[in-house]
């Protein structure tokens, strides 16, 4: 068996050579979703996307420079506060916030309720933002596109009033709103889009919360949210809310109150809990708690030390990972909240997603000491259904095969910071304790590349890593080139030590010659073979063949360092 790697060792790198199956989001619409949505998608195609640019400086903080929340209001008073007719869970956080918003909207469902839910980004398609109903599908194509052709008059002069301000993300939040109050969900689980505090989603009003929830505080977006953990904190306790009544808050008069709830009299308190998912570091968790305390918010914490949270085995059912496990809230303090589940079966792998599943929990909860009606049941139904693309997704033989790839074991992830790269390789060695791992990343501009490297390399031992280029949210602007992601890895293995094995060396170029596989060993003598290529379909080419060198152990090939290389190879495989 002889090696053709020529091209592997040639090839450059531009932004105008990102590969045909990194799709934009003009390109996957076109590709999964009805003709009917091009005049949507132009539309919102020709506003300020900070998804494409990157977000300014200071945006995030409540300050000068923070997006102005004003402005959002006065698209919503145009369209008759739509967000003032549905009770809503609001998520902010840096890690977790669509895990958790699936978990808390699967559990709303299975008890019977109509659920709407936002988030963001999206994998495939845009629909998949907003899911509407009890069955939680994306919202259709027509659907979208008829509300769009309602409101676009309003909307071009809202723009217009604005000077052109108005920015994708806001319009695409105010049609959310505008179909949750029209199809009369009966609650909204929405997931902020940055921080909290100016975040677009903020517009909603205490009157309207049920609960707010903030999942973790780690360092992404840091210039964006002030440069630190503790003004990324106080951005995200942005969603804290007061009792409108006891504090002068103004109701409008069509605000919705949910039926079942037992403090939905004017002047009676309504009491808006903070769940928190962390764990935090102890100042964060402070800043955090001092907020909720001025604003006489009830804090429930899914990682109090009365809780217990524990995954007891893992295995593959039905082509998918799963983990059971454990999850006992016990909080006695106040509200007194409790609820035993064992043996739950997630479809969800990792500490990390136990953590979610806790913290929806949690949430559950209080909306049921709210006055709604939850069962443990629907809780642990809702949990156990749970399952979303990109997050530890185990490509189907079929899908494997239709990449090119029969018999590979392919993994995606769209892990992107160095926590989630930490918790993606503790799940790797849940799932695969003794495989070989081959590693084809794409980043963002401006994520941590170095600490994202360290964490995937220290967490154990990777045959080989690839690194390639993905448009994201359909533009190059925040793409990384490959060879900047390269000086990154190298810089993270001569921190930890690790011998890498790059194309600057001899021995690497002596690796890809035509030669016989035997000859691997004696050149690599057990590095981490580091290099870069331009073309998806080629990085998984080269990652599968490599590992296929040994077929005496097991291979694993996984995809990460963002969404948007994940959407890439889900878009491929429809190709």
């Amino acid at each position: 068996m002889l090696l053709h790697f020529k091209a592997f060792l040639t090839s450059s790198f531009s932004h105008r050579r990102i590969s045909r199956q990194m799709c934009s989001v003009r390109t996957l619409c076109s590709l999964r979703e009805d003709s009917e949505m091009k005049d949507l998608v132009d539309y919102i195609d020709s506003l300020k996307n900070y998804e494409k640019s990157g977000v300014p400086t200071g945006a995030g903080t409540d300050s000068n420079d923070g997006f102005d929340l004003g402005r959002m209001r006065r698209l919503l008073d145009r369209f008759g506060n739509p967000h003032s007719k549905f009770k809503a869970v609001h998520i902010a956080g840096t890690k977790g916030k669509g895990s958790t918003a699936a978990f808390i909207s699967n559990i709303l469902r299975t008890e019977g309720y109509s659920v709407g839910c936002y988030t963001s980004p999206h994998i495939q398609t845009i629909r998949e933002r907003i899911l509407l109903g009890r069955s939680g599908d994306p919202v259709s194509a027509k659907l979208l596109n008829n509300l769009f052709h309602k409101i676009k008059q309003d909307l071009d002069q809202a723009i217009k009033e604005e000077n052109g301000c108005i920015s994708h993300f806001e319009v695409f939040t105010a049609m959310a709103f505008i179909l949750f109050a029209d199809e009369k969900v009966d609650i909204a689980v929405i997931e902020a889009g940055l921080g909290g505090a100016r975040d677009a989603t903020n517009i909603i009003s205490s009157s309207g919360l049920a609960a707010a929830v903030i999942t973790t505080v780690g360092e992404e977006h840091l210039a964006a949210l002030g440069g630190s953990l503790e003004t990324i904190a106080m951005a995200k306790a942005g969603i804290i809310k007061q009792d409108p009544f006891f504090f002068g808050e103004q109701v409008p008069s069509n605000s919705y109150v949910h039926k079942s709830s037992s403090f939905c009299s004017k002047g009676e308190p309504i009491i808006i809990n903070l769940v928190l998912g962390g764990p935090f570091l102890p100042h964060i968790e402070h800043i955090i708690r001092e907020k909720a305390v001025s604003m006489d918010s009830p804090v429930v914490s899914a990682s109090e030390s009365g809780n217990n949270l524990a995954v007891k085995s893992f295995s593959i059912l039905d082509g998918k990972p799963c983990q059971i496990c454990d999850i006992e809230i016990q909080i006695v303090k106040d509200l007194k909240l409790s609820c035993k589940l064992h043996d739950l079966k997630l479809q969800m792998p990792g500490a990390h997603q136990l953590q979610n599943a806790a913290t929806a929990t949690c949430v559950a909860l209080c909306l049921r000491n709210l006055g709604w009606r939850i069962s443990d049941e629907s809780i642990r139904c809702g949990l156990e259904r749970t399952y979303l693309l990109g997050r530890s997704q185990l490509l189907k033989s079929e899908e494997a095969k239709a990449l090119g790839l029969s018999g590979a074991t392919i993994l995606l992830d769209g892990a992107h910071t160095k926590e989630s790269a930490k918790a993606l390789m503790n799940t790797i060695r849940m799932a695969f304790p003794k495989a070989q791992l081959a590693f084809v990343v794409a980043m963002a501009s401006d994520k941590d590349h170095a600490g994202f490297a360290r964490e995937i390399l220290s967490g154990a031992y990777v045959k080989t890593v690839i690194l390639t280029e993905a448009a994201v949210a359909g533009a190059v602007t925040r793409t990384t080139p490959a060879s900047l992601l390269r000086d990154s890895w190298i810089k993270a293995s001569e921190v930890l030590g690790i011998d890498i094995c790059h194309d600057g060396m001899t021995e690497y170029r002596e690796l890809f010659k035509e030669q016989p596989v035997s000859s691997e060993s004696n050149l690599t003598d057990g590095k981490t073979i580091l290099a870069t290529e331009s073309s998806l379909k080629d990085c998984l080419r080269i990652a599968n063949e490599i590992l296929n060198r040994r077929r005496d152990e097991k291979g694993v090939i996984v995809i990460t360092g963002s969404l948007h290389i994940v959407s890439s190879v889900l878009a491929s495989l429809g190709d």
